[in-house]
């Protein structure tokens, strides 16, 4: 795939997002319920993953997914970051990195708004019975598995990245350019994916044993079973 038809799916991804969040910040009431709603399946995911989380091999890999690419925290300034330098990155990036921060914006940018859609079914309080039902009504089964595929693509993306030569040689020496240039945000989360990854030493397996539990989650949601969460 050509950067220039990344870098356009990236702005698309990044111009839905921002507008996402620009509406939430304008609405108490509704940032406090997408706020809920993203504790409770931060809280949900934890215990998910709890094993990931507690083993030293693959906690930060397990904090990546957790609290970067799906949190609770504002990413506001990332997205300003991204957006400022989209030209340099492409100039810069080989395709392959450039095609990782596109997927993980894509990523972003749907859970943003699946996550508005239930936000505003469920609004600040609701039981896991509550989420399970809005789960299921408020959007499609495709865009449930999308979501979980970008999130896989994502996850094996970085695989593949830390096998490339130099690549986190080029992020340590750009650490200081980059908060010079007040991008210090955006790299901090490309160094962090980085690192997380490179430490593992089955990455691979990290990410088909992440998404096997999420896609037996979201089965057994549209199913209807009564604890969907309970993965046995």
């Amino acid at each position: 795939m050509s950067k220039q038809i990344i870098v356009d799916s990236l702005r698309r991804a990044l111009h839905e997002v921002m507008h996402e969040r620009r509406v939430a910040a304008h609405d108490p009431a509704v940032a406090r319920a997408r706020l809920s709603l993203k504790q409770f399946q931060s809280r949900r995911m934890a215990l998910t993953h709890a094993d990931f989380l507690a083993t030293p091999d693959t906690e930060s890999a397990a904090r990546f997914f957790l609290e970067d690419l799906y949190g609770t925290h504002d990413m506001t300034r990332r997205d300003a970051d991204v957006e400022r330098i989209i030209p340099t990155m492409e100039k810069m990036l080989p395709a392959a990195a450039l095609s990782t921060i596109a997927e993980a914006v894509m990523l972003d940018a749907l859970s943003e708004r699946l996550d508005s859609a239930m936000a505003d079914r469920l609004g600040e309080s609701f039981t896991a019975e509550d989420y399970a039902a809005a789960y299921v009504e408020v959007a499609s089964r495709a865009d449930r598995e999308r979501q979980l595929d970008y999130v896989q693509s994502v996850g094996l993306s970085l695989c593949e990245l830390v096998r490339i030569p130099l690549i986190g040689a080029t992020l340590k020496m750009m650490r200081r350019p980059a908060r010079m240039a007040k991008l210090g945000e955006l790299h901090d989360f490309l160094e962090r994916g980085f690192s997380a990854f490179k430490a593992m030493k089955a990455p691979q397996r990290f990410v088909e044993t992440t998404l096997a539990r999420e896609r037996r989650i979201m089965q057994q949601l549209n199913a209807g079973a009564p604890a969907p969460f309970d993965l046995g």
